[in-house]
């Protein structure tokens, strides 16, 4: 472990050694009440001592021994280890009105988007390439990502949806909106991706308004079904799932229709076709931002 600048930490406790035996032999000594001890006195010579060499006097009786060096207290050290204060991040606001003289440019605005959608949907690729290919700084923040970040007592769904992995979607999606706030009160935007159900508003949009703030542009991305299975075919480990889930799940999707949210059907798109409408959706979205 690496100590701060300043005077070399004392030698071990060894018994009959260090302050505590100093100080109490000291306490045994006129004049030394309590204080550190003073110069040990001079034993006489020992048997066959002739003295100093030649050219050697020996130094007078009166004069005490020179003091062990002391070591002066560093000096104060600037900070340069690129520490760089951080602005604190709070609730995403609306975003405010375009100008008159023209249409929003999304791909030059920070901002935050999520990107909702089934699973085989295409939310993950279609998020990472939308942040790659921007102008601004963007973030990508996978919710699947966060929540597989606990490792020892992982809740996985496929096994049974219960309280524990329910509490674990939910710390995530929290941890997810605070990494958000703060990219965004940095100047960075960011996309998030979630499988947000219509038919649970307070855990799924509530929750992500309270998280970010209500300036979040939620997006849906919704093939058709049989577009989904495929993809979810070739997915693997736990983020695949039945045939029977995906169906059910893309069907409680389909609700997102008549909520008023942009929904984007990707079933003839590939990925940068995608990206490009989604930057259509956001401009709209920017000069008239969705209610929800």
């Amino acid at each position: 472990m690496q100590h701060a600048v300043g005077a070399p930490l004392p030698p071990p406790h060894q018994p009959g050694h260090g302050p505590a035996a100093d100080w109490s032999s000291a306490a045994q000594h006129p004049g030394h009440p309590g204080g550190p001890p003073g110069p040990a006195p001079m034993s006489p010579p020992g048997p066959g001592f002739a003295g100093p060499p030649p050219g050697h006097p020996a130094p007078p009786s009166h004069l005490p021994h020179p003091a062990s060096p002391q070591h002066a207290p560093a000096p104060a050290i600037p900070d340069t280890t690129g520490h760089v204060q951080l602005p604190p991040g709070g609730p995403v606001a609306m975003p405010s009105a375009p100008p008159a003289t023209g249409a929003p440019d999304p791909t030059a605005t920070t901002l935050a988007v999520l990107l909702i959608g089934p699973a085989g949907a295409g939310k993950t690729s279609v998020a990472k390439y939308w942040a790659d290919h921007r102008r601004v700084p963007t973030a990508h923040i996978s919710l699947d990502d966060v929540r597989e970040w606990v490792r020892s007592g992982f809740a996985d769904p496929q096994s049974g949806w219960n309280d524990h992995s329910e509490a674990q979607y939910r710390l995530a999606r929290r941890t997810c909106g605070f990494a958000a706030r703060n990219f965004l009160a940095n100047g960075i935007s960011c996309i998030l991706d979630d499988a947000v159900f219509p038919d649970r508003p307070v855990v799924g949009l509530g929750g992500w308004k309270r998280h970010v703030g209500p300036g979040l542009l939620p997006v849906v991305l919704l093939p058709g079904l049989e577009i989904v299975l495929e993809r979810n075919a070739e997915r693997s480990g736990n983020r695949r799932l039945t045939d029977e889930e995906v169906a059910r799940i893309h069907g409680r999707m389909a609700g997102w229709y008549g909520s008023g949210l942009p929904i984007i059907d990707n079933s003839q798109l590939d990925i940068p076709s995608t990206a490009r409408v989604l930057d259509e959706v956001l401009a709209r979205s920017l000069a008239s931002p969705p209610q929800w």
